[in-house]
């Protein structure tokens, strides 16, 4: 059965994405079977896998609004080995047209349990709220993987992930845990990068990735490519690292 790690953090430019779509892309370089879904209404993880977001008819929202199945919103990523079941902007919507709804908050768990034994690896790229989109996300997860950028104020809003993420775990999904926490945007010529990684390991009682993300230019570059680091530039530093980090989370499961 496969792992289906959310990816979540709900303060934007943390790197969530980019880690979405290169944890991803690099789960597969190295032969897994990886689906990735993403519930972000902006669809970054959608292009940057390659994908045209004008040409697909099937998305996640449409998964939501129960008008089509997991199988007829799947779409081939410029990855081999590696499906996406894109995001259209009308997700951001779906909240309200969800309202009163029953079992809303596990719409997704329901189809996603349909295809897990078709894939090593399922990555949700969770929108950066805490709303129903990601509610739906943790209720689907195993683990919840969270990305931290090495800036001063990287700690805050975590503990309101932390709690959600708690209270989900307590209401709709028991088994729910945290993968860990990755730290992205790493620049080793600042001192600032290295208290901040320092401070986050005194004050977090987590599972911190071994891996750092360095702040790298060919990374920031990718998307708008529509491809992975790893297929834009395979040498780079910032391919280095997801793959270090995509090799910490197949150990992680074993």
């Amino acid at each position: 059965m496969g792992r289906v790690i959310a990816i979540s953090n709900q303060k934007g430019g943390v790197g969530k994405t980019t880690t979405a779509i290169n944890l991803s892309a690099c789960l597969a370089e190295k032969g897994k079977k990886v689906l990735v879904i993403d519930m972000d209404p902006q669809g970054n993880a959608t292009s940057g896998l390659g994908i045209d977001k004008s040409k697909v008819e099937n998305t996640s929202y449409q998964i939501l609004l129960e008008e089509t199945t997991i199988w007829e919103a799947m779409e081939p990523s410029v990855c081999e080995g590696l499906t996406v079941i894109p995001s259209e902007r009308g997700l951001a919507g779906a909240e309200i047209e969800l309202i009163g709804k029953a079992d809303r908050e596990y719409i997704l768990k329901k189809e996603v349990d349909k295809v897990r034994d078709n894939y090593d690896f399922i990555i949700i790229d969770c929108p950066p709220s805490l709303n129903l989109l990601t509610v739906n996300a943790m209720t689907t997860a195993d683990t919840v993987l969270v990305p931290i950028q090495c800036e001063y104020y990287a700690l805050e809003g975590l503990s309101e992930l932390l709690y959600t993420i708690d209270l989900v775990k307590e209401r709709l999904n028991d088994k729910l845990e945290i993968e860990g926490v990755v730290f992205t945007m790493y620049d080793a010529r600042t001192c600032l990068s290295l208290q901040v990684v320092e401070n986050v390991k005194e004050n977090l009682e987590q599972n911190i990735y071994k891996t750092i993300i360095p702040r790298n230019i060919r990374l920031a570059e990718a998307p708008s490519h529509g491809k992975p680091i790893n297929l834009y530039d395979s040498k780079s530093a910032g391919a280095e690292g997801y793959r270090d980090l995509a090799d910490e989370v197949i150990e992680r499961g074993l």
